[in-house]
């Protein structure tokens, strides 16, 4: 697994930008805006951002097959695994999405619409884990449920122990056991308590009135959070005194805000595709150099890259028009553990992650449209009144 947690997942991301009803391919702007220095606006309207969210949530699911079958980690680049890289890149989305929201929202209707987006589909994901298949694996071990509510980490102690995002519970009643990977149910969901407290900060800086209007102080932000990355890493003895979670933080948080700048310099620099290929050239670059720091410091170069692939990318649209990438990530990797649990693990790699994607499939369309969709409505229609 990679160096981020034992089973590297991929972020969820808050709501996409409003699409439109249309299904053809992204509209070209007939002319540069005033203002803009090179290439064209992103449209917000039509573009492949949910796409491109959706291909990352899956590429998580077949990172997370190499050590559900016990075959190790997933290619490595630098020093981050497939899945390493797919949560990096939705941080560096989710901070340019993010971004536009706190622009035009206050500080409460801001973190009603965060907590709205992400929470109560969460909730939903450890109630399946708790009390649908911890249950099932329970029984194929024992023959009955007897004992499930009275061991250590009874089904409601799961609840209860993860409910602040913060997962301090992998595992059910000792389940999943007699599987390649034992002892948690899913992996994906540890980044969702880093994502929060990226909105968070993006949350305080939005009470500053220029940070609405100007880059500098979402710049000055992501420089301080480079320059902490760097400290942790470059000084003997820092992991000790900061602990983990401020670490995680340091090492995600300078992706989410890169693409917190890039938003706030849409109206400057647009999409062109001679930048995106020497941003790309200019992160590989930077990785090479120093897989370790150079990840962070080439940040804006990975969110424009990432933001001109959107813009480029033709996506049908149903799937402008539904985002399934968060209940994908949510839940991938507890059905991978159920079909483990079930007895599907030597089908190979292959044929086991096919499956799990399909399996996972309906997850996500249930989350979506039972959960997500009808929250995040019912919060917007709140908000119009």
């Amino acid at each position: 697994m990679s160096s981020a947690s034992a089973a590297e997942p991929l972020l969820p991301e808050p709501e996409a930008p409003a699409p439109s009803q249309a299904t053809g391919p992204p509209d070209r702007p007939a002319r540069r805006p005033a203002g803009m220095w090179l290439g064209r606006p992103f449209d917000v309207r039509r573009n492949g951002m949910n796409l491109l969210r959706l291909v990352l949530a899956t590429s998580v699911l077949f990172h997370h097959s190499f050590p559900l079958l016990g075959l190790g980690e997933s290619p490595v680049w630098g020093v981050e695994a497939v899945g390493g890289w797919a949560v990096i890149g939705f941080f560096c989305l989710s901070g340019y999405l993010i971004t536009a929201s706190r622009r035009t929202k206050t500080f409460g209707a801001y973190l009603t619409a965060r907590i709205a987006r992400i929470y109560p589909a969460f909730l939903a994901c450890l109630a399946v884990t708790a009390l649908i298949f911890a249950p099932i694996a329970w029984h194929r071990l024992h023959g009955s449920l007897e004992g499930l509510w009275s061991t250590q980490t009874t089904p409601l102690r799961y609840l209860w122990n993860n409910i602040t995002l913060k997962i301090t519970s992998w595992d059910v009643a000792g389940t999943p056991v007699d599987v390649p990977y034992p002892g948690a149910w899913n992996g994906s969901l540890w980044s969702l308590y880093y994502e929060f407290w990226c909105y968070l900060v993006i949350a305080v800086l939005g009470i500053w009135g220029l940070a609405r209007r100007s880059m500098w102080p979402v710049a000055t932000a992501w420089a301080g959070s480079v320059a902490f990355w760097i400290a942790v890493q470059r000084t003997e003895g820092w992991f000790d005194l900061i602990g983990f979670d401020l670490q995680m933080l340091g090492k995600l948080l300078p992706y989410f805000l890169a693409g917190g700048m890039l938003q706030m310099l849409h109206h400057r620099v647009g999409m062109h595709p001679l930048l995106a290929v020497l941003a790309g050239a200019g992160f590989f670059a930077a990785v090479t150099w120093d897989p370790v720091i150079g990840g962070q410091l080439a940040s804006p170069l990975l969110a424009y890259v990432l933001i001109w692939v959107s813009a480029l990318l033709w996506s049908p649209g149903w799937v402008r028009r539904n985002d399934l990438s968060y209940g994908m990530y949510i839940y991938a990797f507890q059905v991978q553990q159920m079909l483990a649990v079930l007895g599907f693990a030597g089908l190979g790699y292959w044929r086991f992650s096919l499956l799990a994607l399909a399996a996972t499939i309906p997850f996500a369309l249930a989350s979506w449209y039972l959960i997500e969709r009808p929250v995040l409505r019912a919060v917007r229609r709140r908000a119009a009144t």
